[in-house]
């Protein structure tokens, strides 16, 4: 079967079927001191958003195994309507990869700020907790191919990453530390 080819089977979805958008009014017990949202407010939206794009696509209960970095681009202020707009952009075995926009719009001036971009990464499990294979992605458009290899992508970044970190080793004398820290804003006083 070519890449071209779609199965003749129920075990593909398109991206459209589970694309999901969530919209809240921001109110002031979101907010800090300053009027600005929380970001605990936005990722916990971001979550739910996720969560019910992936389970539609899934078709069983999904959790989050790790999100990709989250920005900040632009504070959102109390009385702003945010809008959280997720699709399915990769899947693998018993994951998928969820992409979030969120936007914020200011609903007396109608302008609108692109405020975060974010991935996340669910895992689909059964009814006994168990991970459970995920429907395969019919891509409908040359955005959601795009989206599909720069997903792929940023997992071998992520996996190579993980790799380095395992690598790093942390000198166990003092000259070596001193030599490590040398140049570094901070004082040792162990």
């Amino acid at each position: 079967m070519t890449s071209t080819e779609i199965p003749e089977t129920a075990s593909y979805k398109p991206v459209s079927f589970s694309q999901t958008t969530i919209t809240e009014l921001m109110i002031p017990s979101y907010s800090n001191f300053g009027g600005k949202i929380h970001g605990g407010i936005l990722l916990s939206l971001m979550d739910k958003v996720a969560y019910v794009c992936a389970a539609k696509h899934a078709g069983n209960y999904c959790v989050t195994a790790s999100i990709d970095a989250v920005n900040f681009l632009e504070p959102v202020e109390v009385g702003e309507l945010v809008s959280l707009m997720a699709s399915i952009n990769y899947v693998g075995n018993t994951s998928l990869v969820v992409g979030i926009r969120v936007i914020s719009e200011n609903v007396k001036t109608n302008k609108i700020k692109h405020t975060n971009t974010s991935y996340f990464t669910m895992v689909a499990k059964d009814d006994q907790n168990k991970t459970v294979k995920v429907p395969g992605l019919i891509l409908e458009n040359n955005d959601q191919i795009r989206r599909f290899i720069e997903a792929k992508s940023r997992k071998e970044i992520r996996e190579n990453y993980r790799k380095e970190v395992e690598q790093i080793n942390v000198p166990v004398n003092n000259e070596l530390c001193m030599q490590e820290l040398s140049g570094e804003r901070c004082i040792i006083t162990a």
